[in-house]
């Protein structure tokens, strides 16, 4: 386990890097599903760190992947994959080990980047697809 982040609706979202794969809990700690990413990831895994979607149903996860270099946009229900953004690289939407990511009330996307990477970059949604 990498780390722990609740849902307003009091899933707890556990992300395992390493093992590629989301876990679902109840606060009581019955399991309920988890989700896969790029099972084949070598390294240090795909799902470094992980933001609940602003709506009032929080209907997706953002999950910030380091080995590959991307963010996922997934669906919360069903753990579906509907859309991502960046890659690796050193200009501005690559990233170097996407470490963490965090989401403000407007969609604003803020991303943090470990390793010799070191910086932190906003992205703003300039779609309705998530809205």
């Amino acid at each position: 386990m990498h780390c722990v982040k609740i849902a307003d609706d009091g899933l707890v979202y556990v992300y395992d890097r390493i093992n590629d794969r989301i876990q679902v809990f109840r606060k009581n700690g019955t399991f309920v599903k988890e989700f896969f990413f790029e099972k084949n990831a070598l390294g240090n895994g795909s799902v470094w760190d992980i933001a609940l979607w602003p709506d009032p149903q929080q209907t997706y996860l953002l999950s910030a992947d380091g080995e590959n270099n991307e963010i996922r946009i997934i669906r919360r229900d069903d753990g579906t994959v509907v859309g991502s953004f960046g890659r690796g690289g050193r200009n501005a939407a690559q990233f170097h080990w996407v470490h963490a990511i965090a989401v403000d009330k407007l969609g604003n996307v803020y991303t943090a980047e470990v390793d010799n990477g070191k910086r932190i970059q906003k992205f703003k949604v300039t779609s309705d697809a998530l809205r």
